[in-house]
């Protein structure tokens, strides 16, 4: 067992879906200000920041069903090839209009290759290893959301904007290359290609699963959206690019020191300890003045948001059937789509009207929001998250 879940495929996707998720994280922490500078509004900014995520939305329900269909290799391929044009065009942006344009075919490459490396991924595991080998997948994105804006911000800072975005297209390449070594090229189940079903928006036991992750998201994509921002005008004397590589290194611990329990324990456990961290770090990032509060906002956050996102994807996959796993995983990514693309855009609505003391204690909400909609959805029905 331990043979297949660590296999040589299963090694190349994780590093490959590594690569793929640094590519549009290097850019989040700095487009939203790079908008800025070429002549964008603080709530166009916020607009731009999420423009990506709601495109990968939009896409989301094409690509699941694609997932179940077709080679995720092929459609995988495509996703990598069309993030690194939108690089391209990052770099070459003279006006927001530009931007736009690129964020939407980073937007469609972003859906396809999260959809389908994680099916990918999925679908060489065995049922009773989702939980743990999902989690490790879902590590690797996490890295990659945590790196790669350290990353980026510290190549700004430096050299400015555009080489940030020429780094974000190398991770992109990279993705291209890595998986041209995969064997195994995510053909669709025999019984998926007998059937034809109609087109499907969502695979509906997970809508409750992608609520909640949505819920959990806003907080923390505002965060690396507009943390800069912030920390800027409250002339904060901190070193904002520490908060990103310090929430990789508490999430690794996490995952790694928890990663056995993924299977066993049902997902309340999981929520509820990952709200009070989430609340938390939300408290930390309000009362933000030095380097020791934000490694205590990084740690919270990683506890909650980071843990949030590989349990709600497992128990997306373990609802439906192992045929509609690509659906099921469109479903996750569209709750967390709408996080990303919500995040930066209540954040800038934060960020440009009100006093930046109550930024944070309005992103609070999202926290007992996600909770409420667990028990609604418990007291309806009992079965959904088990």
């Amino acid at each position: 067992m331990k043979q297949k879940t660590y296999s040589k495929d299963i090694i190349l996707i994780l590093i490959a879906s590594f690569f793929y998720f640094c590519s549009p994280m290097l850019i989040t922490p700095l487009i939203t200000g790079f908008s800025g500078s070429i002549g964008a509004s603080a709530t166009m900014m916020g607009m731009i920041g999420g423009f990506m995520n709601l495109c990968s939305l939009v896409c989301r329900p094409f690509v699941g069903n694609l997932a179940d269909k077709i080679s995720k290799y092929k459609v995988s391929f495509l996703g990598a090839g069309l993030m690194c044009l939108s690089c391209l065009g990052y770099m070459v942006a003279t006006n927001p209009m530009i931007v736009f344009v690129a964020r939407m075919i980073n937007g469609v490459g972003f859906a396809c290759c999260s959809v389908c490396m994680a099916t990918w991924m999925s679908n060489m595991l065995p049922n009773e290893k989702i939980g743990s080998g999902m989690g490790i997948y879902g590590m690797m994105n996490a890295l990659g959301m945590a790196v790669a804006p350290a990353i980026g911000i510290s190549i700004y800072q430096v050299f400015g904007y555009r080489l940030s975005f020429g780094i974000a297209l190398l991770t992109s390449l990279m993705t291209m290359i890595i998986i041209q070594f995969i064997g195994n090229k995510g053909e669709p189940e025999p019984q998926t290609q007998k059937v034809k079903t109609k087109l499907q928006i969502a695979e509906w036991k997970a809508v409750p699963v992608a609520i909640i992750i949505m819920l959990f998201s806003i907080p923390y994509c505002a965060t690396q959206s507009f943390l800069v921002n912030y920390v800027q005008a409250r002339n904060l004397s901190v070193s904002v690019s520490l908060f990103f590589p310090l929430y990789a290194v508490v999430l690794l611990v996490l995952r790694l020191c928890l990663k056995s329990l993924f299977d066993r324990l049902p997902f309340q456990y999981f929520l509820f300890g990952s709200s009070i961290s989430a609340f938390a770090g939300i408290l930390c990032l309000t009362f933000l003045k030095n380097n020791i509060i934000l490694f205590f906002a990084a740690l919270f956050m990683a506890g909650g948001y980071g843990m949030m996102c590989s349990i709600c994807q497992s128990t997306a996959i373990l609802l439906a059937g192992k045929e509609k796993r690509g659906l099921a995983n469109s479903t996750y990514y569209i709750g967390l789509d709408l996080g990303m693309a919500l995040g930066p855009a209540i954040g800038g609505f934060l960020f440009g009207n009100l006093n930046l003391s109550l930024f944070y204690p309005a992103l609070l909400l999202t926290v007992p929001l996600a909770i409420i909609v667990y028990f609604v959805v418990k007291i309806k029905n009992r079965a959904s998250f088990q």
